[in-house]
């Protein structure tokens, strides 16, 4: 579990991918997709999050849905991921790797500007 939280504008720009990273693990129901995703270090996800971005992904293509009846309880709608859905997390995984780097290049060199001399030896 993250005992930071991450800033919303950075998980807004990332949760569809890493909810596809999770799914390409195999099949699963939201509510072990999002404690998957705390386990990750992702943080906790509320259903208010996570239901709609998986609606989204399903009318994208990307996911597709079964619902599986409770034993003495409610049923479980499970989520997989397509062939388009394992496309997609490819091509979104290779464009953020380049965007991290180019964040982190950014950054790293912005430190160094930063230090005062003593601290760069």
């Amino acid at each position: 579990m993250t005992t930071t939280p991450w800033p919303g504008e950075w998980l807004r720009g990332v949760l569809d991918l890493c909810v596809l990273a999770v799914l390409a693990e195999g099949e699963t129901y939201g509510y072990a997709l999002a404690a998957r995703l705390d386990e990750l270090g992702v943080g906790t996800i509320k259903g208010g999050t996570l239901y709609p971005l998986l609606a989204r992904l399903e009318q994208a293509g990307h996911v597709t849905t079964r619902w599986e009846p409770g034993e003495g309880g409610p049923g479980r709608k499970y989520f997989a991921l397509t062939a388009a859905g394992r496309t997609a997390l490819a091509a979104r995984a290779d464009a953020w790797r380049t965007f991290a780097t180019l964040t982190v290049e950014l950054t790293s060199a912005a430190d160094r500007r930063d230090r005062p001399e003593e601290a760069r030896a």
